[in-house]
């Protein structure tokens, strides 16, 4: 299976025509006339250059959590999308676990409402770590969009494991489901997403190298081209 073809175009995603833009689950706003909102036209724009390695720089000047904040955002977005392009593909019969490739395979638990990990097939897991997401950025104690309201002193390690769960879903995707995503024309969006989280998560060091081991390969050539 080649992952990675010859020529990738570098484009945002956002450009994506991708199946009606259809979301896994409801996408995440960031308020217009924020600076978190004026952060995130700054990664627009920056991505709309085809430079990725630029477009994940801290802009000089802004606050680190507050870049991560509005990253960490825009990669729940992606990921929202491109996994909803796959869903009907994902199901319990073909997905009874949820892995990506043969070594590796994750169970699911929050510490919170789920203690002890749970096996689990691949569209629960992912429901499960979507929503969880989803409940971490709506809570303004953790992710505050109102000028003012201080990150809390644990913020990088909030945003590490939702960046480290995130990961798993496109592992899950180029593992399981890369055939379905080629025929849907959609491996450039998915290759452009994927390297742009790396190149951010890589920047800011949010990623354990050994949670990245199953998707190492493919890291390795996307970023091999850009050094």
């Amino acid at each position: 299976m080649d992952w990675l073809k010859d020529h990738v175009p570098l484009l945002a995603i956002k450009a994506s025509g991708s199946r009606n833009n259809k979301t896994f689950k409801p996408k995440k706003n960031i308020p217009e006339g924020t600076h978190q909102y004026d952060l995130m036209k700054h990664a627009a724009a920056t991505l709309g250059s085809g430079n990725l390695r630029m477009a994940v720089l801290l802009p000089e000047g802004e606050d680190l959590n507050e870049w991560v904040a509005v990253n960490t955002v825009d990669f729940f977005n992606q990921i929202n999308m491109l996994y909803g392009t796959i869903t009907e593909f994902c199901t319990e019969e073909s997905c009874a676990v949820m892995s990506a490739g043969p070594k590796y395979e994750y169970h699911w638990a929050d510490g919170q409402t789920v203690k002890k990990p749970i096996k689990c097939s691949a569209p629960k897991y992912i429901d499960y770590l979507m929503t969880w997401v989803q409940d971490q950025l709506d809570d303004e104690t953790l992710f505050p969009s109102k000028i003012g309201v201080p990150f809390p002193k644990n913020f990088l390690s909030i945003a590490k494991t939702i960046l480290k769960r995130l990961f798993r879903v496109y592992a899950h995707i180029y593992h399981q489901h890369f055939r379905e995503v080629v025929q849907l024309s959609e491996e450039a969006h998915l290759n452009t997403s994927f390297k742009h989280f790396i190149f951010f998560v890589q920047e800011f060091n949010l990623i354990d190298r050994r949670e990245l081991a199953p998707l190492q390969e493919l890291i390795d050539k996307l970023t091999s081209k850009e050094r």
